[in-house]
């Protein structure tokens, strides 16, 4: 069975802890053609157009 041979210090642990967990927020962006907030690289559900393409037909409000 394996025995650590010198014991860990207070700093070394708690460093090694202490970047295992930090979340970073979620990158959202402005739709170049609505100005909708989105998810980089994904479809604008507002608009339905990725990088000026028509990807999915929207049908107009009346």
């Amino acid at each position: 069975m394996a025995v650590p041979k010198r014991r860990v210090s207070k700093t070394r642990r708690d460093t090694r802890r202490s970047s295992v967990w930090k979340l970073e927020p979620t990158t959202i962006v402005q739709c170049p053609n609505c100005k909708e907030y989105i998810l980089p690289h994904r479809v604008c559900k507002a608009c339905g157009k990725y990088k000026g393409i028509e990807v999915i037909k929207q049908e107009e409000a009346k």
